[in-house]
């Protein structure tokens, strides 16, 4: 079971996404606790993302039992925001 973290301004893009939309991604946020693993973002960097139909939430493993969510928004707002930290 992990633990729960979220990261600061990981819901800039989240809370501007319709109450249903964010009731579907929180339910699939909360599966993160229990969930084994998701894929790389990409090799080498220590984040993951989870798919959500046309939604994207990234977060990152820091250790054995505590996950922070680093993002949650759509396709494109992920590609913004990935090209960000990328920088």
């Amino acid at each position: 079971m992990f633990k729960l973290e979220c990261a600061d301004g990981w819901d800039i893009h989240f809370s501007k996404l319709d109450k249903s939309v964010q009731e579907r991604i929180w339910k699939r946020i909360l599966k993160l606790k229990v969930l084994s693993t998701s894929r790389h973002l990409k090799h080498g960097v220590p984040f993951f993302v989870l798919e959500t139909g046309q939604y994207r939430i990234c977060y990152e493993e820091s250790s054995s039992n505590l996950r922070t969510i680093m993002f949650a928004g759509t396709h494109k707002q992920y590609e913004k925001w990935y090209k960000n930290i990328a920088k």
